[in-house]
């Protein structure tokens, strides 16, 4: 077989395989469909904002002080499944939303997807919740949304916890995000990969340290695939992956006021240790916590370690954290 014929024939099992991809997948995830296997589903409830249904849960006391935990990218409130149960013991009323386009939020066509767009959705759910002034925490693209947050709206955040915090656009130099900037070759590929357990786990294998690959399970894996897996969701995390614009983070951190805990694992390869140090050496009234053989999600990879800081750092009124133990290094205030 000549190459120009075996190429022939390989473009068209990509193309005819594209377009099952394309025909086969739901427009959207349906929550009756799947809320049995999502984990903490009896917390579960939906809110209009802004024309918007949006999916949060809900742990602890109403009338304890809040929390606010706002996940990354292409995550979910998956990421608090552990962590979020814990705060509330530890007497928090505890909310984990998810943000739009994400988890089992809508995802419209309509949205912006940029990270000022997401605080403000953030700020419009507080009110439609009832809540004024919360703790606020943060995760990777969820900490660019609550760092915001404290910028654009400083009086809906009492304290501020940042998690492996994206502060720039260095993330967006990662391959996969390349490719998915490219129009066209990003409608392709996206299907494709989200709906990849081998791509998934090798993520996994970069986004968590070495010391938690225990965590790379099937049942996370169906738990971060399972609320992207149809048609809004891949679209939606490509247009936030085109929207994408963090650079505001690393230039604004000075301006954030409000009392910030910093957390990061020692071994992120994701968001390296170095931007933590930046946020610390910016935001005036920080403290930095870095935990040892912890990659990019220490409230999954440490749960009991970062639950045991931030409820102290929320109890103090200053926001103080005190001692490291022999699982976290530098803490400096």
């Amino acid at each position: 077989m000549r190459k120009r014929d075996a190429a022939l024939i390989a473009v068209g099992a990509l193309t005819a395989a594209t377009a099952l991809k394309f025909l086969t997948r739901r427009s959207t995830v349906d929550w009756d469909r799947v809320a049995d296997l999502v984990p903490h589903s009896e917390h579960s409830k939906f809110i209009r904002v802004d024309g918007l249904n949006l999916h949060y849960q809900e742990f602890g006391d109403p009338g304890d002080p809040t929390i606010l935990l706002i996940h990354g990218y292409t995550a979910s409130v998956y990421v608090w499944h552990t962590s979020a149960p814990m705060l509330a013991e530890n007497g928090y009323h505890v909310i984990a939303v998810d943000l739009v386009g994400f988890g089992y939020s809508d995802k419209p066509a309509w949205f912006d997807y940029t990270i000022a767009s997401q605080a403000r959705v953030v700020a419009r759910f507080l009110d439609s919740i009832g809540v004024g002034q919360p703790i606020v925490v943060g995760s990777s693209y969820g900490g660019a949304v609550a760092a915001t947050l404290a910028l654009d709206y400083p009086a809906r955040v009492e304290k501020l916890v940042l998690v492996d915090s994206v502060i720039n656009n260095d993330v967006r130099r990662l391959p996969v995000l390349r490719l998915a900037g490219i129009k066209g070759v990003g409608e392709v590929i996206t299907p494709f990969l989200a709906g990849s357990k081998m791509f998934m786990r090798k993520r996994m294998r970069r986004t968590l340290s070495p010391a938690s690959y225990h965590l790379i399970s099937n049942e996370r894996i169906a738990n971060i695939q399972r609320p992207l897996a149809a048609a809004d969701g891949h679209r939606s995390v490509l247009a936030t992956s085109r929207m994408w614009d963090a650079n505001r983070i690393e230039e604004d951190a000075h301006l954030i006021s409000q009392p910030t805990l910093i957390v990061w694992g020692e071994d992120d390869r994701v968001i390296p240790v170095h931007n933590a140090q930046k946020l610390y050496d910016a935001i005036l009234h920080s403290r930095l916590v870095v935990f040892k053989n912890c990659g990019h999600v220490p409230q999954e990879e440490k749960s009991d370690l970062f639950v045991e800081f931030v409820t102290e750092f929320c109890r103090d009124r200053k926001g103080r954290v005190l001692g490291t133990g022999d699982e976290a290094i530098e803490i400096q205030s």
